[in-house]
């Protein structure tokens, strides 16, 4: 992922508007470490950081035109830049990369260009003509973007907080699937597909409809002139994708400038289920595995560092960040630059466990629509920012727009958990790659329990967090955290301990807003914890907090489980609620 930052209609064109516009880029350089460029017109500036994955000898941007009057700062990847530069057969390309299109397509097409657009992006385009601009945030927000306002009159766009918080008057999230546009002076939706007003679809579960889509949604992310890998943690997403990269790798271009052999990659304490896990599943698909240990300490360590770069003080999202963050510096210490990941699938198929007590099916629809419009504020936020600490690029394939279109369109009486009927959660997309002839996962890890991952690199992980925490905040400070911290008030000394050092890094009250808040269980949305009366009183966001999910929905008898029985690899321990483990 790169960088970027732009700084528009400031009114000041002086030197040192320069100097502190690169001063604030430069901020941004852990993300793209490989070349910087910035771009003055008047009192408006567009900064970029690189990270190189496409054409890295000809691309530095900023982007422009043939005859250079638009402008483009952009962070993100065009997976169909191929067939649109076969649109645009008038145009002379500067450069072989994918983002190089866009401001040949605001040529062609104007604002309305950006549904064209198949990828992830957060891009600014100036058009120095008329001196107008426009920014637009992908469909879900996998990449992460912010905007701000100054007193002067200037708007402000950053690709993370820290680029632009000091010097605005107000700031918050750039909205995903949007764009701005000066011309309108506001915010146009352009990603409003059919499953965005939450009602509930009919198509029929389709499984082979929904392997094609899926394997589309990988292939077209192998699209890389830098080595790269697949993070592998052996639950069902991560070894799917992991599995259909493997299949599909021999054809592409990285392949015969990399070699034919994927590489793989799991963070975990000593012993837990994920290193466990992948390191089986590697050994089935014959990928060249690295496993990276961490202890305990060494996340409590890297705790600051984690809020410093996530911008979040989340309880969730930091628990997940930091394995996530310490396995990227040690990936990109290896000569890799881009990862693929399996972020999405719980959202989209309803993969959490709280998701058992969903009272009927337009229930469960409407709350993975919620979880998906969220993504941007959690596990996209994590997945960018962790991985992006260390110039590492995350792909993630579940969020591809046309796979996106095409699991929310079934009707999700087919995703309901009905443990009677032998379908567990996400029971839609495990028998989609249920292959008898050709196999893509043995059937133990096809049908393996859902691990969060801040569960599965290691119980002791969330426990050592919270035992750290109850050593820094006293309860005398917990009486008066609704006072001290108004807005989102930490319930628990280990929400109050991330706040203070969020509040130290980002002191403003827009910094605080825009990290999400209300009451949830086992990562639920606040509308979902009333589907259950006693989860009001265990809100831990772990997905070991699902109190009695898997005790009441598999009554304890092989006969209410999936075939095979759902289980852990071998003899390891399956969480089947708060405190309660069953060996297998």
């Amino acid at each position: 992922m790169c960088g970027i930052l732009a700084v528009l209609g400031c009114s000041d064109d002086s030197q040192a508007k320069r100097v502190r516009v690169l001063e604030l880029s430069r901020r941004l350089r852990h993300r793209g470490p490989d070349w910087s460029g910035i771009y003055q017109n008047g009192d408006n500036y567009l900064a970029h950081q690189r990270l190189a994955i496409i054409d890295p000898a000809s691309g530095d941007q900023p982007l422009f035109n043939e005859d250079k009057t638009i402008v483009v700062t952009v962070n993100g990847e065009i997976y169909n830049h191929e067939e649109l530069r076969k649109r645009l057969k008038n145009h002379k390309f500067h450069t072989g990369s994918d983002c190089d299109v866009i401001a040949h397509l605001y040529e062609e097409y104007g604002e309305s260009f950006v549904d064209m657009l198949d990828g992830i992006f957060s891009f600014v385009l100036l058009d120095t003509r008329d001196n107008s601009f426009m920014v637009a945030r992908d469909a879900v927000g996998v990449t992460s973007l912010y905007i701000g306002w100054g007193l002067d009159g200037s708007l402000w766009i950053s690709s993370e907080m820290k680029g632009l918080h000091e010097d605005c008057e107000h700031f918050e999230a750039f909205p995903p699937g949007h764009l701005y546009s000066s011309k309108s002076r506001g915010f146009k939706q352009w990603y409003n597909p059919p499953w965005f007003n939450e009602s509930v679809p009919s198509t029929p579960y389709e499984p082979l409809a929904i392997r094609r889509a899926f394997e589309d949604a990988v292939t077209k992310r192998l699209m890389s002139d830098v080595p790269f890998g697949v993070l592998l943690s052996g639950g069902l997403d991560s070894s799917l994708v992991a599995s259909i990269t493997a299949r599909h790798l021999a054809g592409t271009k990285a392949a015969k400038r990399w070699g034919h052999q994927l590489h793989s990659f799991c963070v975990g304490l000593e012993g837990s289920p994920d290193l466990k896990a992948g390191k089986e599943v590697a050994e089935y698909l014959g990928t060249v595995h690295h496993e990276f240990h961490f202890t305990v300490q060494d996340g409590i360590d890297a705790i600051e560092d984690v809020i410093y770069h996530v911008e979040t003080y989340d309880v969730t999202t930091i628990r997940a960040s930091t394995p996530m963050f310490l396995m990227s510096r040690k990936i990109k210490s290896l000569g890799v630059k881009m990862v693929l990941s399996g972020e999405g699938s719980d959202e989209i198929f309803g993969g959490y466990l709280y998701f058992h007590k969903a009272p009927n099916k337009q229930e469960f629809h409407q709350e993975t629509c919620r979880k998906i419009k969220a993504l941007h504020k959690y596990d996209c936020l994590r997945a960018n920012k962790a991985t992006s600490a260390f110039g590492l690029e995350a792909r993630v394939p579940f969020l591809d727009k046309e796979f996106i279109n095409t699991a929310m369109s079934l009707d999700p009486e087919s995703k309901m958990i009905k443990p009677e009927e032998g379908r567990i959660e996400k029971w839609v997309l495990r028998r989609a790659f249920d292959d008898e002839e050709r196999p893509y996962l043995p059937k133990h890890i096809l049908y393996r329990q859902k691990e969060q991952f801040s569960d599965g690199v290691g119980y002791s992980w969330i426990d050592g967090l919270k035992a750290h925490a109850a050593e820094n905040v006293n309860d005398k400070m917990m009486s008066n955290a609704a006072h001290i911290f108004p807005h989102n008030t930490p319930l628990t000394k280990e929400a109050y301990y991330y706040r203070m050092i969020f509040e130290r890094f980002f002191p403003q009250n827009s910094a605080r807003l825009t990290v999400p808040g209300g009451a949830t269980v086992a990562c639920s949305t606040a509308k979902a914890v009333e589907w259950d009366a006693s989860w009001s009183n265990n809100m831990d966001p772990s997905g070991r907090a699902a109190i009695g999910v898997h005790l009441s929905a598999y009554d304890g008898s092989n006969k209410a489980l999936p075939s095979p029985p759902l289980k852990a690899i071998d003899d390891m321990p399956i969480m089947m609620g708060q405190g309660v483990v069953i060996q297998t």
